[in-house]
């Protein structure tokens, strides 16, 4: 049934390039946040290295300072957790797309021995009305990439967020596009699985005001903390898959 809604959204076209323009004049673009993008903490070996890679939320686009972007979060919380040294690099790029990353960031990424990846993207292809068979192509072969070049990190998959939770979405707009996020997801959660990356659960919004950023799309510092909290557990493997 989610899939033939998915296909109705198409004639919901009008509707989305309306109320997505009314969106656009009404919000603020925000620029990723200033600060560090690589940074190293102290603790006991052998070290950990944290990828973080995808969109503006892997590039802390809604803050300020990169300190409390996801990238960096997430870092300390392993590192509180494990005691071990931990470098991260925080990859993100606005606007990006699984194809755009594929193609002219990843080729672009010198091959430091990472061993945890957290790949954040497929927002922007829900919301540029790609299609799933698109997505499939695009996101595979992303995953293909990433194991050829890194293939003893374990890779982590954040699915895309729950649209109509956004502030900044209208009612109609959002519905439409959680419609067409969910069968993304369930696309995504599959090629994870077939290419041996770990597909996280969508990440629950329990409080919109305070998780989003001001321009009510993008995260709060708040918001990402809430993300890195989310994500840790499979970063670290508590989640019953073994680590790379």
């Amino acid at each position: 049934m989610s899939r033939i809604a998915a296909l109705l959204t198409w004639f919901a076209l009008p509707v989305y390039i309306w109320q997505g323009l009314g969106v656009r004049r009404r919000t603020t673009r925000m620029l990723p946040a200033s600060g560090p993008v690589m940074h190293e903490i102290a603790g006991k070996k052998p070290a950990l290295s944290l990828l973080v890679l995808g969109d503006s939320s892997a590039a802390s686009v809604g803050i300020a300072n990169s300190e409390e972007g996801l990238a960096a979060q997430l870092a300390s919380l392993i590192s509180e957790r494990t005691g071990s040294a931990i470098r991260w690099r925080a990859a993100g790029f606005n606007s990006a797309t699984s194809g755009q990353i594929r193609d002219h960031v990843l080729p672009n990424l010198s091959a430091e021995p990472w061993t945890h990846i957290v790949l954040c993207i497929g927002t922007n292809d829900t919301k540029n009305f790609h299609s799933v068979s698109r997505f499939k192509k695009d996101f595979g072969g992303l995953l293909y990439a990433l194991r050829a070049k890194w293939p003893e990190a374990r890779v982590i998959w954040s699915p895309v967020l729950e649209f109509t939770q956004a502030p900044a979405m209208p009612p109609l707009l959002g519905k439409i596009l959680e419609i067409r996020a969910l069968e993304m997801n369930r696309m995504g959660m599959r090629l994870c699985h077939e290419r041996g990356a770990v597909p996280a659960p969508r990440l629950p919004i329990t409080d919109p005001e305070a998780g989003f950023a001001s321009d009510g799309f993008h995260a709060s510092a708040a918001g990402y903390r809430a993300w890195a909290e989310h994500l840790a557990r499979f970063v670290l493997g508590d989640d019953g898959v073994p680590p790379a």
